[in-house]
């Protein structure tokens, strides 16, 4: 199976990354380099690209696509909250723009066998780096009744995560859950037939939940956009693409204390602190898809870009 996936909100990332010809530019969340790729045509023999990727598919896919651009590109396999380390590596000290599009790509959620799905049956796995010995099936069958209640609730933001989390241990207690099919039938038991009637699929929030969890996505997202804002050089910017409200709303706290780092009380009439500001956030508002591409790719109906410049 080919790794395809349509990136979501293209033209108004690369708009907003403002593209200089002989720039460096970045890409945390490589993919299928559709975001890669249209920033490598935009740049000259002298500008760069590096392009940071954990999951092999998607190193594989990408270093095919972008091989006409040649020795501009450099590919690397690893979890974009090393790349402030990485980028050193390579002798870069700044770089002139930074995309990241988060969440699950459509090759992963196709690819029956990664586990990413609750519309095939396929074993739990969910991992964004297989080279991670953990997977979806051992959060299912290891984590307490309390511990799958917290991430249920927390990051899928599920009403009926108490109960969910319930049907879960009662289920793994006759027997291991292996498959995404048995663990949709213990949510779906789990959950009013009256609100299955109407909602969407029963397990979206579940498998959201546990994805995060098992591939710490809010945590590496947190622990990363410093690093990546003091990356920047002056007028360079951080593009984020989000796909659900605790992403998108941990990336404009960050953004936004970035712009205002100040940590006097208000009732101060001088700073005293001495924290300045790194920047300004461009997107007062996130950027959403407009009605064409909804059509075309229902998958971006949730996504939102976040845009912040380097003073």
């Amino acid at each position: 199976m080919e790794f395809v996936h349509k990136s979501v909100l293209l033209e108004e990332t690369i708009e907003n990354l403002n593209i200089k010809p002989n720039g460096i530019y970045v890409d945390g969340t490589l993919g299928g380099a559709g975001h890669a790729r249209v920033v490598c045509s935009q740049l000259s023999e002298q500008g760069r690209f590096i392009g940071i990727d954990q999951d092999e598919d998607a190193i594989e896919a990408s270093t095919k696509r972008l091989a006409p651009f040649g020795a501009k590109v450099t590919i690397i396999r690893d979890n974009y909250c090393n790349m402030k380390t990485r980028i050193q590596a390579l002798g870069i000290d700044g770089v002139d723009g930074i995309v990241l599009d988060l969440g699950v790509s459509s090759y992963q959620l196709d690819a029956v066998d990664r586990g990413f799905t609750y519309r095939e049956c396929a074993p739990l796995d969910m991992r964004m780096d297989k080279r991670q010995t953990r997977t979806a099936k051992d959060i299912v069958n290891e984590y307490s009744e309390m511990e799958l209640f917290r991430i249920i609730r927390d990051y899928g933001e599920d009403k009926f995560a108490k109960n969910i989390a319930k049907h879960i241990v009662q289920a793994r207690a006759v027997k291991p859950i292996e498959t995404t099919e048995e663990l949709n039938e213990i949510i779906k038991a789990a959950i009013p037939v009256k609100v299955r009637m109407n909602g969407g699929h029963p397990s979206k929030k579940t498998y959201q939940a546990i994805r995060i969890e098992l591939n710490h996505e809010l945590e590496v997202l947190n622990n990363s956009l410093d690093d990546m804002i003091d990356l920047l050089n002056p007028g360079g910017r951080l593009c984020v693409i989000t796909f659900h409200s605790l992403e998108d709303r941990l990336v404009k706290t960050i953004f936004k204390r970035n712009e205002n780092p100040c940590t006097c009380p208000p009732s101060f009439p001088v700073c005293t602190c001495g924290k300045k500001p790194k920047g300004t956030v461009i997107t007062r508002k996130p950027i959403v898809p407009q009605e064409k591409e909804l059509e075309e790719n229902p998958r971006s109906k949730s996504s939102k870009l976040r845009v912040f410049e380097k003073k």
